[in-house]
This record gives C-alpha cells, structure tokens and sequence, in this order.
C-alpha cells in the first residue's frame, strides 16, 4: 500500500515543497515538487514576513499541479537557523550479576538525558552519537550486550517557539494542517555524509544562499550545529556593487566564476542595461571580489569548527553542498585550501533533483519517511531509539 507524504522546506531563497510515495519497501518515489522564490530568513526571522504566505502557497500549489492531488496535510522542515542542538553523556546501572542490556535500558538512558537537557523550546529530533557497555567500544547496537553499566551520547534537536508557531499560523490560513515538524539540518546531515564516515565523526558545510551551516555528526547524531549569516548571494551583491551592475548579473557571474583556474574565462560577459554592447569584465577584478567574499566565509566556517570542541581527525571527512558555492568549478578545492581539510562532493541520491540546491529538501523527505517507516515498525520498538539511518534511493 502507497503512502503519500508532503514536506515543505524553507530555504534563504526558495521554499520547496516535495511529495513523496513510500511503497513500504526500501524506497521512496519523489512524484511531486513545487518550488517559490522569496526574500528567506535571518536568524532573527523573515526578511519579508508580508510576502511568505504568497509563496508557500505557490509552492504548494505548483506540488499539486505536478500531482493532480491537493495537499491538506504536510510535514514541515525547521530550518538550522531556528534550532539548538544540545548533546549529553548518560550513565545508568544494569541491575544483575550478568546483565544484558535491553530496550526498556535505552529508553532510560534517553529520558534520563531529557531531563539532565536544559530545553527552551520543542524538542523535534533525539538521536544517539553512540553506546558504551562498561568501557567497552562505541556502538549503535548495544542491545544484548553483557555489562555492570551502559553510557550513552545523546543529541536533541530544539526548534525555536516562533517558527513553529508563525508557520502552524500561515499554514492554517491555507487550510493545511500540520503533520509534524522535522530537523532539516539533520535530515540533509544523515543523508549525505556516509555511515562509515559519521563513524569516525563527520561535517556537512552547506553554504547557501543568505546563509551558511556547519553541521557536525558523529554516529547516527548531530552533535553540533552553527548558522552563519554569511553565503552566496553575499558574494553576488559585492559583485553587483563593485561592478556597477544588476543583482541578476552579479549572479550570472557569480556561478560562472571559476575558482584557481587562471587560464580560461579571462573575461566574464553580461548584457548591459541598454540592451547593446555587453559588459566586460577581466577575471583578475571579478576574482578580486569573489575571493574576498568567499575568504571570509571560509574564515567564519574554521573557526566554527575549531570553537566547535569536536575534534576533526585525519580520519573524518568533510562535505560541501548548497547552492552558493558547490555549483563552481574549483570552489570545492578552494574551500578545502582555506580551511586546510580535504573537502568532498557529497554522494547523488537521486536521479533527478540532484542539485546542491535540494540537498536540504530531499534530506528533510528521506527523514521524515523514516521515522514514519520507525513508529510503524512494531516488530522492534528499539529501533526509534537507537537508529537514525535513512534509506534507499529516491528518485523523480
């Protein structure tokens, strides 16, 4: 039996909205996708607050068309910028001679850290970084181990009281209601880093357009998480001001930029605004900008990660998507030089809508769907406790 899931997803520049077929196998069908435009968000909330309504709507409204079904329940994404991450370690006694852990342990060990948790807020997301029986090795999968103790790391996701109530509000205008609010950060985390990579502790940088995350994962959890008000369409309007041109080609520009590679596009080209000759650009003026914009975002993203009190060891891997810099040759390789780590291409999971500028929807879906998949899993009831991993491929 077909189930039909609907998401929406709030970016700095774009809302989307997906509908997804979950079939009960091992994977998921996008079927569906609209996708508004709009002026996005700060932490301090939106930039246009007049205009969201407008484009929620149309983003639902063009998911509809592209599925002949109306939307009148939907799951909805929380954005890193209106979120906390708090992690807790966790110890509790297993009673007997030659006990063994169980699940009624797990479930102990996660209230126990929801109480120790200082929480201001919803709580969206719990997930484990991992389990210690005595002082053994970290697992996911402690159940049926033999010890005196087991330790745990726990890692909760809190969503900030004014999102959650602006968009129950501006969802209820529209008739829709609400299933449930998500962690987008984790989704897109748990997604694209590889479970052998979180193993070792891994990060996800995602720079988008008005802003950037560092997310950093270690097991099936997020143990870590920064928003910076730095990104893409900052580096467009340094372009459009030190050029003297529109913000449309700033941006044009911007995507063309090639990063370290001084041999070709010497000249960057975009109409002028009377319509004749174009505009030219020499590549040392554009590079110029660029570079002193992205710079400063690759200096704002080490020293998250060095305040971060995780440590990146020769061993952990970093990831880079968004749109405001993974879409550029070489900037990948910049990245990497700045920071002094090796960066990679986060792995494709899908076979259409695998932009960099989806990551955050379709990493949003795939938890959502999983966590649906959990709740109705009754033949283990652990497993909403100890596993966060996501599945399949998904494609549209």
């Amino acid at each position: 039996m077909k189930t039909t899931v609907a998401a929406i997803d709030f970016g700095t520049s774009k809302i989307v909205t997906l509908v997804a077929e979950n079939s009960g196998s091992r994977r998921c069908d996008i079927v569906g996708a609209g996708i508004a435009p709009y002026d996005g968000f700060l932490e301090d909330g939106w930039n246009n607050p007049e205009a969201v309504n407008d484009a929620i709507e149309a983003s639902i409204k063009e998911a509809q068309s592209t599925t002949r079904k109306k939307i009148q329940e939907i799951n909805v994404g929380v954005p890193g910028a209106f979120t906390r991450v708090y992690e807790t370690v966790v110890q509790i006694d297993l009673n007997g001679t030659r006990a063994r852990v169980k699940p009624e342990h797990i479930k102990k060990l996660f209230q126990k850290a929801h109480d120790e948790v200082s929480i201001m807020g919803i709580v969206i997301h719990s997930s484990p970084a991992w389990f210690m029986v005595d002082d053994g090795k970290k697992t996911l999968e402690p159940v049926g181990l033999e010890g005196k103790s087991i330790k745990a790391m726990i890692s909760f996701v809190i969503a900030n009281q004014f999102f959650i109530d602006d968009v129950s509000n501006r969802l209820q205008e529209l008739q829709i209601s609400v299933n449930g609010f998500y962690s987008t950060a984790t989704g897109e985390a748990m997604l694209y880093l590889p479970e052998e990579d979180r193993d070792h502790t891994a990060a996800l940088i995602d720079i988008g357009y008005l802003n950037t995350e560092v997310m950093i994962v270690e097991g099936d959890a997020m143990i870590y998480h920064h928003n910076i008000d730095n990104g893409g369409g900052y580096i467009a309007a340094d372009l459009a001001q030190g050029l003297d041109i529109s913000l449309s080609s700033a941006e044009q520009i911007k995507r063309q930029y090639v990063y370290g590679i001084t041999t070709v596009n010497t000249t960057y080209e975009v109409a002028s605004p009377d319509g004749q000759k174009p505009l030219s650009f020499e590549r040392e003026k554009v590079a110029e900008i660029v570079e002193a914009r992205v710079d400063e975002i690759a200096e704002e993203i080490k020293a998250v990660i060095d305040d971060s009190g995780v440590n990146l060891g020769e061993w952990s891997n970093v990831y880079l998507t968004g749109g405001g810099l993974a879409f550029n040759r070489g900037g990948r390789e910049y990245l990497a030089g700045k920071l002094g780590l090796p960066v990679r291409d986060i792995p494709k999971r899908t076979a259409k809508l695998n932009s960099h500028a989806y990551s955050s929807s379709l990493g949003l879906m795939n938890l959502i769907i999983d966590t649906m998949q959990q709740q109705e899993d009754s033949k283990s009831p652990v497993l909403k406790f100890i596993k966060s991993k996501l599945f399949g491929i998904m494609d549209y």
